[in-house]
């Protein structure tokens, strides 16, 4: 019922190896090794990859036991999102997507005693993987991978102890389901007016198809595989799309630019961006305005010679 996952970077192509980190998963009730795999580094795609060796091999367990790490959770002090807020779910990354896609409770540990299981399986593995790894002649990440089927056999036959209830509770996916679409990073994005969808440093074009001519101002989601590949779904069907073509680059006069047919000792014809200093205009003693403004401030003045 219970699947614990963890990673643990160790130098496991020998002491003057690079130290490298293996993902590991195991049942909880047997102690069987469900898969593993060598990364460069705890990450979430090689998550990905062992959920989906423990799935095609033996279904979806009910629950996965894990870390605190922030593949599995998102920081308390991130302020979510709007949409997060709507569906009450703040804390999902990309793994956490997954597992809530394939109905997985998703359980943290909050001390390390409490993923002693897998705790000691690294320290084993870390005495007698490293040992086969240097008598085998392996230092790389993909012989590394390719040995490690056999090794787990090996392992499983001797090590792992049978439940003591019969069967198993690991649910199989139904025989429609594309791995490829469920394991991948999704991204929501907005359709430009263009009808196109910029991903990072990507710009793909959607094509239009039966259903509609135009997919501007809709939400869409950017599917990135595992091989690298991308793929954009609206509403669960996938989109055929194409490759943008590279936008027309936008050239605006620098303030620094000067023409190069006006010789360096006349001034630049390009207009300045901004105004030249203007001092305010001031009239003269003997303007009109002033001098009739004085009259008739005198006027309302009262002589001296009647206060007399």
């Amino acid at each position: 019922m219970l699947v614990q996952i963890d990673g643990s970077p160790h130098q496991w192509f020998g002491s003057k190896g690079p130290k490298r980190t293996l993902l590991a998963a195991i049942d909880d009730a047997t102690g069987k090794v469900l898969g593993a795999v060598f990364r460069q580094q705890e990450d979430a795609q090689g998550y990905f990859l062992l959920m989906r060796m423990i799935i095609e091999k033996y279904g979806c367990p009910l629950a996965v036991y894990r870390d605190r790490h922030g593949i599995f959770q998102r920081g308390k002090n991130r302020n979510p999102t709007i949409a997060e807020q709507l569906e009450d779910e703040p804390n999902h990354t990309q793994f956490g997507r997954l597992l809530k896609e394939l109905s997985i409770e998703s359980i943290p540990s909050h001390s390390p005693q409490g993923k002693g299981r897998i705790e000691r399986l690294f320290g084993t593995f870390q005495d007698r993987l490293v040992n086969e790894l240097r008598l085998d002649g392996i230092d790389e990440l993909a012989k590394a991978n390719a040995r490690l089927n056999q090794f787990l056999t090996r392992y499983n036959r001797r090590f792992s102890v049978p439940a003591q209830q019969n069967g198993t509770v690991y649910r199989h996916l139904a025989q429609a389901s594309d791995l490829n679409t469920i394991f991948a990073f999704k991204y929501p994005r907005t359709v430009g007016m263009d009808n196109t969808v910029r991903f990072y440093q990507h710009r793909i074009q959607i094509e239009p198809d039966r259903y509609r001519s135009s997919y501007a101002r809709t939400r869409v989601e950017v599917h990135q595989r595992m091989d690298g590949s991308l793929a954009v779904y609206y509403r669960g069907r996938c989109l055929a799309t194409t490759d943008a073509p590279a936008e027309a680059p936008i050239l605006r006069v620098r303030k620094t630019d000067r023409p190069s047919s006006s010789p360096p000792d006349q001034p630049s014809a390009v207009a300045p961006n901004r105004k030249p200093k203007t001092t305010p205009w001031k009239p003269a003693p003997d303007h009109p305005w002033r001098r009739h403004r004085l009259k008739s401030w005198q006027t309302r003045l009262t002589p001296f010679s009647d206060l007399t």
